[in-house]
């Protein structure tokens, strides 16, 4: 598809992503949820980037030209959006967000009236209408036929009030040194007001967004500053999010951040003796390291993977029929309180085991040794097919033979080609990662 990634339409803002471009394609998205519009409602969120103006006016004027009526809610983290879509009986929802990337980009996420991501089906249609000039201009109304515009401010009570019931009613947070880091991002009022309602002792950073500060040297991309806040206060735990708070980030009480794939393995056999894991089985990706699956077959759990972005996690447990999985990045789902990944939902997860087990988070979280991984990522200036560059199959094929599993593939999102190595032998990899990389380099940035 020329507009949609692995994660809604996403770009530099005022250059790819455009004005234009977002109310057109908010003009696109009304037609395509008109055929099982319901209520005549979209609702629209955003985070804190300077661009989200410009983007959720253009939005707006796009979804009224075509007569819908919008909800415009301000800033939220995207799975505020999933949820609150359903609850407010909307026939789609709308996230201006990049997520984890810097303020100049930005992005836009759809979602059913459900609270489900649209699937790339639902997108490919989209993106037809998008193109179809004819369509776009016999849809736009007149007269009374255009539709309004409202922002809603006091929805966020909603949300909280579905995020602590969460968390058993029975636990409390209180003795508890908490330290969040927002990423001058979406999740800035909500994540101190639940930590702080539940009792804990809450020390926020990096929670005044100016509109590009978003995700700068703070935040799940970067820990760092949570880890000396943690140390400095001898708090418990502390909690990074990024910029629309759908990806979480946990350091223990040294300071240091736990490994996504340790934090989804605790988590699951947490689940398990809780009797709250569906069927007993977990999804994660195919960047997930191998020392979890054994991890997870040692505790009769059986693990399902999936391609990269929470997306096809989701997928995955639709389809496989369970309620829990992830990203070692940090996209945690856990199906029967959030429709996507949701940091939130995910750190009250945390607290529950934490509450349970009375450990200290860097026991807790340390349930197995991850086997050697090593991974980088090249900017590229051609995304073209890996199979047709000279010489990569027979790399690919010389270096499984040393029982080093691969996965190389594009950034759905970004110019990037990530490239991951994985075996028991450190040396080994590092010889092979530089042979990898040598190759790609010379032939993707001719």
């Amino acid at each position: 598809m020329k507009l949609f990634g692995t994660d809604g339409v996403r770009g530099k803002a005022g250059k790819k992503l455009s004005a234009f471009m977002a109310m057109r394609l908010a003009m696109a998205a009304g037609i395509y949820f008109r055929k099982n519009s319901i209520t005549n409602k979209i609702l629209v969120g955003k985070d804190t980037r300077r661009s989200g103006y410009m983007i959720e006016n253009a939005i707006v004027s796009g979804l009224t030209a075509v007569g819908y009526d919008v909800r415009q809610i301000g800033p939220m983290p995207t799975p505020a959006i999933a949820f609150l879509t359903e609850d407010m009986r909307c026939d789609a929802g709308i996230m201006i967000s990049a997520s984890h990337n810097p303020y100049f980009d930005n992005g836009i996420k759809f979602f059913d009236s459900f609270g489900n991501k649209l699937g790339e089906t639902e997108e490919a249609e989209i993106e037809k209408i998008y193109f179809d000039d004819d369509l776009i201009e016999k849809n736009q109304k007149t007269e009374f036929d255009i539709g309004r515009s409202k922002r809603i401010d006091d929805v966020i009570g909603r949300y909280i009030v579905q995020i602590k019931n969460s968390l058993p009613k029975n636990l409390t947070l209180k003795g508890l040194r908490i330290v969040l880091d927002t990423a001058n991002g979406a999740a800035y009022k909500v994540a101190p007001t639940i930590f702080n309602e539940l009792g804990a002792d809450v020390i926020i950073i990096n929670n005044e967004p100016n509109g590009s500060n978003i995700n700068l040297n703070c935040g799940a991309l970067h820990p760092e500053e949570l880890g000396e806040e943690v140390r400095r206060l001898r708090a418990d735990i502390g909690f990074a999010f990024d910029g629309d708070a759908d990806r979480l980030v946990v350091v223990d009480e040294k300071g240091n951040p736990v490994h996504g794939d340790k934090l989804l393995g605790k988590l699951a056999s947490f689940l398990k003796n809780k009797n709250a894991l569906t069927n007993n089985a977990v999804c994660v990706t195919v960047m997930s390291n191998q020392a979890l699956e054994d991890y997870l077959t040692h505790y009769g759990i059986k693990t399902y993977r999936c391609d990269v972005g929470d997306k096809n996690v989701l997928e995955c447990l639709y389809k496989e029929r369970i309620n829990y999985g992830g990203e070692q990045s940090g996209h945690i789902i856990l199906s029967d309180f959030a429709k996507t990944g949701d940091a939130l939902v995910a750190a009250l997860a945390v607290m529950h085991c934490l509450l349970t087990e009375k450990q200290k988070v860097s026991q807790l979280f340390n349930p197995f040794e991850l086997y050697p991984q090593l991974q980088q990522n090249l900017k590229v200036e051609n995304k073209i097919p890996l199979e047709d560059i000279k010489g990569y199959q027979e790399l690919i094929q010389e270096i499984e033979a040393k029982h080093i599993r691969v996965l190389i593939r594009y950034s759905g999102t970004e110019n990037l080609l990530r490239i991951l190595l994985e075996g028991k032998e450190e040396k080994i990899l590092e010889e092979k990662m530089e042979r990898v990389v040598k190759l790609l380099k010379s032939a993707l940035n001719e």
